[in-house]
């Protein structure tokens, strides 16, 4: 019987394996576990209502916005929400 590595039913069969290092707690590979996080991420923020916007900033204004958000204690994609909202409302 071949091992599946996205088998989540029988890990136990392979365990005689010896490892080195910290045992693991999810039979999945490290990049599987990763890619599986990102695709519930993904579900969450559809159920969300939530869009991905990607923006580039130069070093400067991403310094002053982390700034401005660990002052006002919110995350810097919060922040740059408010800034949006307000520069859009005063159109």
């Amino acid at each position: 019987m071949a091992k599946e590595s996205a088998d989540k039913v029988t890990p136990d069969l392979f365990q005689t394996e010896k490892r080195p290092g910290r045992p693991r707690t999810n039979p999945l590979p490290r990049e599987q576990q990763l890619r599986l996080n990102k695709r519930r991420q993904l579900q969450r923020d559809k159920a969300k209502g939530l869009r991905r916007v990607e923006l580039k900033l130069t070093q400067d204004m991403y310094d002053t916005l982390t700034d401005h958000a660990e002052a006002q204690g919110i995350s810097r994609g919060a922040l740059i929400e408010q800034l949006l909202k307000a520069a859009l409302k005063t159109e």
